[in-house]
């Protein structure tokens, strides 16, 4: 008698054929109907959707250093840039079908379509389809194009609206996750409902899925699916090949779409017919480290799921799922310090249980705890509800491969390129100085750019000692275990280090939520010198500046992209695109920023006083670059100062823009030189007229000293300044002064405490008497003590000697008789 009549024999009873066991892929509820199955079957051989290549990894699960989520990772040997990812967590039926067979010592094989053949499909295909992993899909993770997308169907959602639930993620917890395993027993109403007994229960979900499906598939036929025909004639020829080997005695995991193609009767010779021609590559496979986060529809490399953090929890705790979850939330927010105590968790778990029973659901789902937790532990708000939905229903859960594992590609380059620029990895700190004159330290800088671009801190810039040009960089190296993890995660945006960095900027720059990110994202961009993507991030920067009718918005955007304009000389980059746009900008800010600085508050006016600053700076570098440029430059480049200057004078002169700004305006100019002394003075008598009110002028005056930003050191080293706000304060009225004080403390409180003693003691010695050397030099109105002229002759003679020179064409010895015997010029220097 055969093991499988044994078996049988045993009390297990199953449908004839191979055992087809259809799932929704990353379903927890499918996984553990799939372990409850291959328990009650003990089939000898378990044949899995995924790339036959992998094969040779499956091995590699029963590591202790394995840990999911993982994924299989596939790609042409030749153009690394070719890839694609199958994903599997801790809950997908694949990984525990992976697992059992593992451990029971049995069989586990691939069936689908080769990864030879479905990297070259997808290079002839690709303007038309790219990868997906869709509901009830098994494809390399991506995503279709919107005309494919049209055509294709979703059979959750059908079935689910065919149930009359306008939510398939609804319907599939109602019917699969909240069911529970087959064959264990019931643990409470607390828990899972676990019912039935050991054997025929096991397989009647995957029948009435199965049956499901197949009406689906009678009225849709391939539903859109074109590429599955071609996949599930293979599955099929793999199938025969496997009974062929051990009977009927076959377990098949693959997804529910295509059990009814795995059931149908075809002939040999037409499956092979669908296979012949096709395209084929050399292809490479490893297993590599995945996130619950990339499973998520949200972050671009989906799976199909939505919440993989909640479907974890349910795989995991199928006992009392509801409070082990609550659970969860609870100890998250305590740690981000909000007070949620062991009431707030019951009273969370009785209204979640509330409104399953008035929803009519048998367990509370996703929507049921998320509004329980946003009553009562989140208060009605969804500012931690956010957290929650960041940190547990999607989560954060990152895998681990054994070191056993293929190395992945994006290592592999990176190695090379550390090989070629002998820039070893090292666990220590330490500086590296880079020329970006030289072209091996070019390369390491665009190498740790786009690495720092992909999330890797292997290199974190600093403030460079030697030198402040632009062709010179200073890092601070320090590599540590946890960034090899980094690499493999980065692995997901691409297989080389310049493809990854391109696609992540690519990604970055339309995902970006102000148009101040975005410039910093091109000024990122040609410092990592990725060509490809710096016109996807420029035309997006583009249609934001467009549309963004902030000033604010503008002006915090200006200064990255102007600076980024410095970088086109000393790394060979074209910024011709970015002069044009950084131009246009600016002028929307010169019009704009007017009536935007009208009727602020103080806290507004303090934003705007930090935007003018910013925009000041960048017309500087951009004027500069356009003079550099000579005639060959834009005109709008080269004039741009001037009509800053406009702006800043239209601000100083508007008694509705906040004194600070105004005051800032002022200072600017007069920085510039572009308003004198006496019209500084005017002004400043305008702010102090009876018609000002004290608090603005005291505004005034913190814009026009500066605050923290340096206004004490130029105070102490332009006594010409110091002078002007001596002599508007010494002219403040008396009854105004005690408004005006607390806003003038606060002011020069804001320095440093060697500022404000060196104030201090100018300001006691007072101005220097009129008539006085002191007087002599333009703009000085006299602060500080007069000339000695005693001590300033005492240093002539010693001037003399060292240029070479006498008073009356004399030689040294006639000068020294005419100082006579008891001078010396020293003592006479220092006395």
């Amino acid at each position: 008698m055969s093991e499988h009549a044994e078996r049988s024999e045993a009390g297990v009873r199953r449908p004839p054929g191979p055992l087809l066991l259809g799932v929704r892929h990353h379903g927890p509820g499918s996984a553990r109907a799939v372990r409850a199955a291959l328990d009650a079957a003990n089939p000898r051989v378990v044949l899995l959707e995924g790339p036959p290549e992998a094969d040779a990894l499956i091995a590699l699960a029963a590591e202790e250093d394995m840990r999911p989520p993982v994924a299989l990772l596939a790609h042409v040997v030749d153009e690394p840039g070719r890839s694609a990812f199958w994903p599997l967590a801790e809950f997908s039926p694949e990984w525990v079908a992976i697992r059992w067979a593992l451990e029971h010592e049995v069989p586990a094989r691939f069936i689908d379509l080769p990864a030879t053949h479905t990297l070259a499909r997808e290079e002839k295909e690709e303007e038309e389809e790219k990868e997906e992993v869709g509901e009830g899909e098994g494809e390399p993770d991506g995503a279709l194009s919107e005309p494919a997308r049209a055509v294709r169907i979703d059979p959750l959602a059908v079935l689910a609206e065919t149930a009359g639930y306008d939510d398939p993620e609804r319907w599939w917890e109602d019917v699969i996750e909240h069911r529970g395993t087959p064959g264990i027993e019931h643990r409470g109403t607390r828990g899972i409902e676990h019912r039935g007994a050991r054997g025929e229960d096991a397989f009647a979900p995957f029948e009435v899925l199965g049956e499901a499906m197949e009406a689906l598939r009678e009225v849709y036929g391939a539903g859109g699916h074109d590429r599955d025909l071609v996949r599930e004639a293979y599955m099929r020829l793999q199938v025969r090949a496997a009974q062929r080997e051990f009977g009927d005695d076959v377990a098949v995991v693959c997804g529910a779409w295509h059990v009814p193609a795995l059931r149908q009767r075809t002939t040999v010779a037409a499956d092979r017919a669908l296979l012949k021609g096709l395209p084929k590559v050399k292809a490479d496979m490893t297993w590599v480290p995945w996130t619950h986060r990339r499973l998520s529809r949200t972050s671009g490399y989906g799976a199909g799921i939505d919440s993989p953090g909640w479907y974890g929890h349910l795989f995991a705790a199928a006992d009392r799922p509801i409070e082990r979850w609550m659970t969860k939330v609870a100890r998250l927010l305590r740690d981000e310090d909000r007070p949620v105590s062991s009431a707030h968790v019951i009273e969370a778990v009785r209204l979640a249980d509330t409104l399953a029973a008035m929803r009519g659901r048998p367990l509370p789902g996703l929507t049921e705890t998320t509004d329980a937790v946003r009553a009562v532990m989140c208060e009605g708000s969804d500012v931690p509800l956010a957290l929650v939905h960041d940190r547990l229903v999607v989560g954060d859960a990152l895998g681990e491969v054994p070191a056993a594992a293929p190395a992945v590609p994006l290592q592999r380059d990176l190695a090379r390129l550390q090989r070629r620029l002998r820039l070893k990895p090292e666990a220590q700190d330490r500086e590296l100085e880079l020329d970006l004159r030289k072209e091996t330290d070019g390369g390491r800088s665009r190498l740790l750019h786009r690495l720092r671009l992909l999330g890797i801190g292997w290199g974190e810039p600093v403030a460079s000692r030697g030198s402040t040009g632009t062709f010179r960089e200073t890092w601070r190296l320090h590599w540590e275990p946890e960034l090899a993890v980094r690499v493999a995660e980065a692995g997901v945006w691409g297989t080389t280090v310049i493809a990854a960095a391109t696609a992540k900027a690519e990604t970055d720059a339309v995902g970006a939520r102000s148009l101040a990110d975005v410039t910093g994202l091109a000024e990122r961009c040609l410092l990592a010198e990725l060509p490809d993507a710096l016109p996807v991030v420029m035309r997006i920067l583009a249609d934001r500046a467009a549309l963004d009718a902030d000033v604010g918005h503008l002006a915090q955007a200006l200064p990255a992209l102007v600076r980024s304009l410095r970088y086109g000389d000393v790394r060979g980059t074209g910024t011709q695109a970015l002069a044009e746009v950084a131009a246009g900008l600016a002028e929307r800010v010169f019009v704009g920023l007017p009536p935007a600085c009208a009727a602020l508050d103080a806290e507004a006016a303090e934003e705007m006083r930090g935007h003018v600053d910013a925009v000041h700076g960048a017309v500087g570098l951009l004027a500069e670059g356009g003079e550099e440029a000579g005639g060959g430059a834009d005109d709008s480049r080269t004039g741009i100062r001037g009509r800053w200057h406009s702006v800043l004078g239209t601000l100083s002169a508007r008694d509705t823009v906040p004194g600070v700004v105004r005051g800032r305006a002022v200072r600017l100019l007069l920085d510039d030189g572009e308003l004198e002394q006496e019209e500084t003075a005017r002004l400043m008598g305008l702010v102090l007229s009876p018609g000002t009110a004290p608090g603005d002028a005291a505004a005034w005056i913190e814009g026009f000293v500066g605050g923290g930003s340096g206004g004490g050191m130029l105070l102490v080293h332009d006594e010409r300044l110091l002078g002007l706000v001596d002599s508007w304060l010494t002219g403040v009225p008396g009854d105004a002064f005690t408004d005006v004080l607390p806003l003038l403390r606060r002011t020069f409180s804001e320095y440093e405490p060697g500022v404000r003693r060196t104030l201090g003691e100018l300001v006691r010695r007072g101005p220097a008497p009129r008539g006085s050397v002191a007087d002599t030099v333009s703009g000085t109105p006299g602060f500080g003590p007069g000339l000695d002229e005693d001590r300033a002759g005492a240093v002539l003679p010693v001037l003399r000697l060292l240029l070479g020179l006498d008073e009356a064409g004399g030689d040294v010895g006639d000068r020294r008789d005419r100082g006579g015997p008891g001078d010396n010029d020293l003592v006479g220097a220092g006395r």
